[in-house]
């Protein structure tokens, strides 16, 4: 060490915080946390150190310089860590290279019933945004908490609508388990947002004490499986609070879902020359896994809303393989050779390529939308598909927004069914390997949901399916322990 890096690391405060490592040209080459700067800095330069990685010796040879960042704890460590890393890249840093941010917690403002769901960035679309929370367990159990005790729905809800304007938010056991009425009108669901956003806010303490009585109660009887469910909850709603108590939403929560649509409709048929106002818009999102998997979703907007009940999901049916245009051209001639009222607007996730290649499916199909236009992502700039004109709106604009929201929901759509379908061809080819039926094969999977669950059987429990025998359910369990060990091998 030069003198100068020796009396930095000699001065660091016994106090957590983000530390990064530099060279002699000045640029940060290692970013890393601790929970005591000085005492972990430290051991880079101590002969006796213990190596967890080859690397460690050529950084320390090339660190010039150091800087740090004091925290008031680790999590506010982890985060700036994550950050740092994320903007500056530092060539040391394997884990945290890629950029994702924390998640989020989400609420969905701009829906007739807004949903809380996770995410990891925030952009200014009329969402409130609470977080980032360091964990994804501890987020997760904030999520459930808020189900379970406040009546909200998640985006995994597909709420139906009768003819007297009431909701059915779950038609499954989902709505005994969050112990709340299923059937609502929009005021009522909305007085529960409210109630659950005010408890994000940290406005209302009581759950806490709750939990916490519950906590001692399941303690003193020797519950201390419950009592450990009742203190991870204090945890996720103590690091809620925290986070959020002095965190103010960017979202406007006096405006209406409806109102915000409205606006956005009125700035997009404006923004686009629209001789009509734009009252219904579709989308389409292809995904796949290196050209496996490869499927295609159409999500469909009417009055600025999401109409659930018109998405549609699409195998792609005419190649195998990664070719995205080709795929988008399949999906999108099968859409309107089918439909008899084409949308007022299209929307193509991409620019000019992407337009020219749906323009050229419009000249064998001619129920054409009234308008189509492409988002490109890298400056979200709106192209017309009549002459490939941009449009350049600001972040803040509706009419953008609007767009941003249809292109997500529609991503959104293609993975999950991505999702759905590697998940099924998973578990099938497994039990297809050992040779199984398909009437055993539906049994085991209605019995025990995965193959994940399946291994923590017991031969008894499987053996307790009709038709299955205790020799071959051990038979079963050996198998897909081999199958687990040569994969981790």
């Amino acid at each position: 060490m030069n003198e100068h890096l020796k009396d930095k690391v000699l001065n660091l405060p016994h106090k957590s915080g983000v530390y990064i490592m530099k060279d002699a040209f000045g640029q940060a080459i290692y970013i890393g946390k601790a929970k005591d700067l000085k005492k972990r800095v430290s051991q880079y330069f101590q002969k006796s150190r213990k190596l967890h990685s080859f690397k460690i010796p050529y950084m320390v040879e090339t660190v010039d310089d150091l800087e740090f960042f004091e925290t008031k704890n680790e999590q506010q460590a982890l985060i700036l860590e994550s950050r740092l890393i994320g903007e500056w890249k530092p060539r040391y840093n394997t884990d945290l290279k890629d950029n994702k941010n924390f998640l989020l917690l989400r609420v969905e403002y701009f829906r007739e019933l807004p949903v809380f769901s996770l995410c990891r960035n925030r952009i200014d679309d009329n969402c409130a945004y609470f977080g980032p929370y360091p964990t994804a367990a501890r987020i997760r159990e904030v999520l459930a908490l808020l189900k379970k005790n406040f009546g909200v729905i998640s985006s995994d809800a597909k709420p139906q609508k009768d003819e007297n304007g009431l909701y059915t938010l779950y038609s499954d056991a989902r709505a005994e388990i969050y112990g709340e009425n299923k059937k609502i009108l929009v005021e009522e669901y909305m007085q529960r947002v409210d109630k659950a956003v005010e408890f994000l806010k940290g406005d209302s303490l009581e759950l806490l004490d709750t939990f916490e009585e519950k906590m001692q109660k399941a303690s003193e009887n020797l519950k201390f499986e419950e009592a450990a469910k009742y203190r991870d909850l204090i945890i996720a709603v103590k690091e809620t609070l925290k986070l959020n108590r002095t965190r103010n939403s960017a979202a406007d929560l006096s405006r209406s879902p409806k109102k915000v649509a409205q606006e956005a409709i009125a700035r997009l048929t404006e923004c686009l020359g629209a001789k009509e106002p734009i009252l219904t818009m579709e989308c389409f999102d292809i995904s796949h896994i290196s050209g496996s998997f490869c499927v295609a979703s159409m999500v469909r907007f009417e009055n600025g809303l999401p109409c659930k009940s018109k998405y549609r999901h699409f195998k792609i049916k005419s190649f195998v393989g990664n070719d995205d245009f080709r795929a988008m051209n399949e999906v999108v001639k099968r859409r309107y050779l089918r439909v008899d009222t084409p949308p007022d607007l299209l929307v193509i996730d991409g620019g000019q390529g992407q337009l020219s290649a749906t323009n050229k499916v419009f000249e064998e199909v001619q129920n054409r939308p009234k308008m189509i236009v492409g988002l490109a992502k890298r400056e979200e700039t709106i192209v017309l598909a009549t002459d490939y004109s941009e449009i350049k709106l600001p972040k803040s604009d509706e009419a953008l927004k609007l767009m941003q929201r249809i292109r997500d929901e529609a991503h959104r759509f293609a993975n999950s069914f991505n999702a759905f379908l590697r998940a099924k061809k998973i578990r099938e080819s497994v039990l297809d390997d050992f040779g199984m039926g398909e009437k055993r094969k539906i049994e085991i999977l209605k019995k025990f949901g995965s193959i994940n669950e399946l291994k923590k059987a017991t031969p008894q429990s499987i053996a307790e399916i009709r038709g299955i025998s205790l020799s071959y359910a051990e038979r079963l369990l050996t198998f897909l322990n081999e199958q687990t060990n040569a994969h981790k091998s």
